[in-house]
Order: C-alpha cells, then structure tokens, then sequence
C-alpha cells in the first residue's frame, strides 16, 4: 500500500515535516510519498496546492494525507477543500493548550522558526562554524571549547553527528578520526588527552563500514572487509580500557545518535 502525504505550510514546512513524519513513520507496513509545500501565504498559492492534492488523489486513487501548520484562516479554509485526510497540527495543539493557560495564542506565522537573533538562534550559527572548523581532526587548539569531542574510526558518522548537534541543539562538537597508527600504538594521541573527559565513542559494525568505504574508494585496503574488522576490534577495546562511553552507529539515525550523546554526557539542548 502506498499513499501520498503533504507537508503544508505558510513558513518554512519543518514543524509539519517534524510532527508529520513522526506520526507516519509508525506506520511502517505502509509506503509513503512525500511532498513539502512551504510558503502557502496568497489565497493563490492555496489553490494551486488544492489542485495538485486533489490530483493525487485522482491518480492515486485514494484521498492525500495533509498535515499543515497554516495559521491564516482564509488559507486554511481553502486547503480544508481538498480531497484528503487533514491533520491541522496548530488546532490539534494549540486550542487545548489555550484552554489550560487561559490564554490565546499569538498565531504568528513563522513563530517557532523566526528568531533569528535570538540567543538560541546566535548560539546554533557559533556552533555549526565551530563544528566545520574543527571536523576530522583538522584542529585540535580549539578543544578547550568543545563541549563533546567524537572520536571513531573513519567513516563512522562524526561529522553529521557534530553537525547535528550543532544544528539542532547549540553543541560545540569536534570530531578526532583514530587513525591506524592510533590502533598499533593502542593508545589516545596526545592532543586528545588533556581532554579525556570530553570524549564520546562511535563504532559501527565493521560490514557496514566496508560498505561505506567501498563507495568511496572501491578495492582498497581501507575498505577491505579485514581492515575493518581490525579497526572496529581495536577501537572498542580502546575505549573499554580509557573508560570512553560509546554507541554503535550501525542500525541508529543521527537523531538517536545525538541524543544517546546528549543523555550520557549530560549536555542541555
């Protein structure tokens, strides 16, 4: 079975995409297309987003599955037209929470993603640079304001970890590849030391990490299904002996991931 589900917005689409694909990914047995349609702010562009649901539809045979966050009422008047299943996440939401707070919402369009000079906001930016200026190792006289330091072997997710830490969250996370020399000797560098306490693990499973390093450089050694397991085996051990805590990145989403990290280390969101 497959159906098709819009993600309707007047601002940017994250929170319906956010809330949306939460609901939906419990419904593994089912297939689902996606679509964004951000920006639905003219009676116009309402319209034009009702005819392309209610041809899906048509084509599809069944009623689209609508998840918007529209807050002008015009507009969502309009998209309640469609052909499809509708869930308005600001109604669901808001009205009950209005009615515990005895207070009306500011129904701002934009509200939850328009703080950009916020201090969250400035924070998010600081440390998205941080992570780009400290990723692989390439630095390491920054550490001191690191708030974690990801250390793992090539190709095992540091880098989209630190920078969803950093997008999502404000973390300041380098990242320190543990090369094969770092294997032979058994041993941390000594750049990495004085910053023991700042540590997190990844490793992976070392099948899945041949498949990775395949795709980028195909028969090598580096990719060889032996290497792999060579590295993995040494990298673990290497964390059981300097009591690093780990996690396995094989079967686990950047979004577990950074929260794993997160609920271990004790860093605030």
């Amino acid at each position: 079975m497959k159906r098709i589900a819009y993600f309707i917005s007047d601002g940017t689409g994250i929170t319906a995409e956010t809330l949306g694909n939460a609901l939906l990914a419990q419904f593994d047995k089912i297939e689902f297309s996606r679509d964004t349609l951000p920006y639905i702010d003219s009676i116009e562009k309402a319209n034009s987003a009702v005819e392309k649901i209610n041809l899906a539809a048509v084509e599809s045979g069944m009623p689209a599955i609508v998840f918007d966050t529209i807050i002008d009422k015009n507009i969502r008047a309009i998209i309640d037209t469609a052909n499809a299943f509708k869930v308005d996440i600001f109604e669901a939401f808001l009205n009950p929470l209005e009615q515990e707070l005895n207070t009306e919402s500011s129904y701002s369009v934009g509200k939850s993603h328009s703080a950009t000079n916020s201090a969250s906001y400035l924070n998010r930016i600081d440390a998205i640079n941080f992570a780009l200026d400290n990723d692989d190792g390439a630095r390491t006289r920054h550490y001191e304001n690191a708030d974690v330091i990801l250390v793992g072997v090539s190709r095992s997710g540091k880098t989209p970890t630190c920078l969803y830490l950093a997008m999502q969250f404000g973390i300041k996370a380098a990242n320190y590849p543990l090369t094969e020399e770092d294997m032979d000797e058994l041993s941390l560098p000594k750049s990495l030391l004085k910053h023991k306490q700042k540590l997190f693990g990844l490793t992976i499973d070392p099948e899945r990490l041949s498949a990775i390093r395949t795709e980028r450089k195909a028969n090598s050694r580096y990719a060889s299904l032996k290497q792999c397991y060579h590295e993995v085996d040494e990298v673990e051990f290497l964390y059981e002996r300097e009591n690093i805590p780990f996690i396995s990145t094989t079967d686990k989403s950047i979004e577990e991931i950074s929260t794993r990290i997160m609920q271990t280390t004790g860093l605030k969101r």
